[in-house]
């Protein structure tokens, strides 16, 4: 499935009804998906039960029996990389500016503007929706080396390093014929025209 055909959805983690219910409707009116949580233990407990759906976390400071920071704790130790915004009340502010050194990717301090909320909101969207293309483009260009054969990588390896095919082929006590073709097949495998975009390619990788 393709990044495009997934809906990036806000997790709101918030033990009060009312918020919820006011941010469900705020933010499903600026078009945006919503799954939310009663809970900090019910949102662990989804992530539990598998992978969290691309997009980013709302979270509350105070919660009972989790609060958001401890949510916030668990995330960063199962290595989640959803960016997480924190609904914070005035005095949460310095436990905030400690979150965001853990990570976090803002905080929005109640009460706030629905404007600057959804903005932030958007802002989380767009840096997860980058991380996911990233991760996707990363599996692609594994996919295409793990394609190519033992002594295409070798050569590969040494033309990434800027060597010349001489240079090569006397390294792999191969004649210089063969080196040129073992490039002209990593170049078509790879969909690289030279020796930089292939030195690129395996810095992304």
């Amino acid at each position: 499935m393709s990044l495009a055909s997934v809906q990036p959805t806000v997790h709101l983690v918030d033990d009060e009804a009312t918020v919820r219910a006011a941010l469900e409707f705020l933010l499903a009116s600026h078009g945006l998906a919503v799954c939310s949580y009663a809970s900090g233990s019910a949102f662990l407990a989804q992530l539990e039960a598998g992978p969290l759906a691309p997009g980013c976390i709302l979270l509350d400071v105070r919660m009972e029996p989790l609060s958001g920071l401890q949510v916030h704790d668990e995330l960063v130790a199962r290595g989640v990389a959803t960016p997480v915004i924190f609904l914070t009340g005035h005095g949460d502010i310095r436990m905030a500016v400690a979150a965001l050194k853990k990570g976090a990717f803002d905080f929005v301090e109640k009460p706030f503007g629905d404007a600057a909320l959804v903005e932030r909101v958007r802002d989380a969207l767009a840096v997860d929706a980058a991380q996911q293309q990233r991760l996707q483009d990363g599996d692609s260009r594994g996919a295409l080396l793990a394609a190519l054969t033992p002594r295409e990588q070798d050569v590969m390896q040494r033309v990434a390093a800027g060597k010349l095919n001489k240079v090569i082929a006397d390294e792999m006590n191969v004649s210089m014929r063969t080196v040129e073709v073992y490039r002209a097949r990593v170049y078509a495998k790879l969909g690289v025209r030279s020796s930089a975009e292939l030195a690129t390619l395996l810095a992304r990788a």
